[in-house]
């Protein structure tokens, strides 16, 4: 739990409990004897986000186990990093008003497709090769699960690729896209999978276990990144951003990965400007509470990821297209599953 002072001051009646909520700090007062419940009803007279609609993660009791609203201040384990998700009832009332007639909001900053062209040569300026050298030097990969031979490389953002940041649900797991855990499944055949987010890697490693990501039983994570081993590059039409260089993992693992086996999915464009021939771009996952019934995605993501892993290369693959291809793929798969079931059928009554 993250309070005021050092190990005496934890073992006062009164703490400083200091608890992450979007960019904010939310800071509040709490007693030894005082339950996670009561933790909330703090947290929504100060922040107006309603008890049943607030997540709170990152709460452990000392035991290790998530805390439950009976757990009370003294069980939980000290030291640990709580942020909390959630929406306030002011601007849930705002969303529902207008989602269903509000356009497609795109992030406030994003490079089109016909703007990429413009930025082809940024990769082989000097500037960018020398802070590239640097942070391939200077920030090291935790791995998770060794790379395997012979496996292509799936690169996958966070936020509003296969979760999203801003609904406001009582569980995490409400917030991811439908069938990412079919997809990543589905892709571990043929693919290692690394988690790359913008975030700190606080974040990253409580988003994944609260998603069940990183603890899943049908496929496993190689490494996962954060923000430290991006690089930030300037243009004189876009101006500075940050960028996720694939370049990056290829130098860590060059006996593994490179531009023929490597792929990205990500729902900004600007994240792979420095590699984008090995960049995806997917719809943006948001206003879970709507769209949770009807996005797509994944499912079709997983149709083209296993017709592509069948090639020797990836490299100069047209991305752009993956949808079309995709949708084309899964008719076939089902025409084909038509067949043998009606071709299984006859076989049944011809024996009967």
């Amino acid at each position: 739990m993250a309070a005021t002072g050092d190990a005496a001051t934890s073992s006062l009646a009164t703490q400083l409990l200091n608890v992450k909520w979007g960019k904010q700090d939310v800071v509040i007062h709490v007693e030894a004897e005082e339950t996670v419940q009561g933790i909330k009803r703090k947290l929504e007279a100060a922040t107006s986000v309603g008890e049943k609609r607030m997540k709170l993660l990152g709460l452990k009791t000392r035991s290790g186990k998530p805390a439950g609203d009976t757990d009370t201040v003294a069980d939980l384990k000290p030291g640990g990093r709580i942020m909390m998700m959630g929406t306030a009832e002011a601007d849930i009332e705002k969303l529902n008003a207008v989602a269903e007639v509000a356009p497609h909001v795109q992030d406030d900053f994003d490079i089109q497709e016909e703007g990429m062209a413009e930025l082809v040569e940024l990769a082989e300026r000097p500037e960018v090769q020398e802070k590239l050298r640097r942070r391939i030097q200077s920030c090291d990969v935790k791995v998770l699960n060794t790379p395997r031979p012979g496996k292509k490389l799936l690169v996958a953002d966070i936020d509003y690729t296969i979760f999203d940041l801003n609904s406001s649900a009582e569980r995490p797991d409400e917030l991811a896209r439908p069938y990412l855990h079919q997809f990543f499944a589905a892709a571990y055949a043929d693919y290692d999978i690394v988690i790359w987010s913008a975030t700190s890697m606080k974040w990253v490693e409580v988003k994944m276990r609260e998603l069940g990501v990183s603890t899943h039983p049908d496929y496993k994570l190689a490494f996962m990144l954060d923000h430290r081993a991006m690089l930030t590059v300037q243009h004189p039409k876009y101006g500075l951003f940050d960028c996720k260089p694939l370049a990056f993992l290829w130098a860590k693992f060059p006996e593994h990965y490179g531009p023929h086996n490597t792929i990205m999915l990500d729902d900004l464009r600007r994240n792979y400007v420095l590699n984008k021939q090995q960049g995806l771009v997917i719809r943006p996952y948001r206003r879970a509470h709507l769209t949770r019934g009807t996005d797509r995605e994944l499912l079709y993501l997983s149709a083209y990821l296993a017709k592509i892993a069948q090639l020797e290369t990836l490299e100069g693959l047209a991305h752009r297209d993956w949808e079309r291809y995709a949708k084309q793929e899964i008719r076939q798969l089902r025409k084909q599953a038509d067949a043998e079931q009606e071709q299984q059928g006859q076989q049944d009554g011809g024996g009967s």
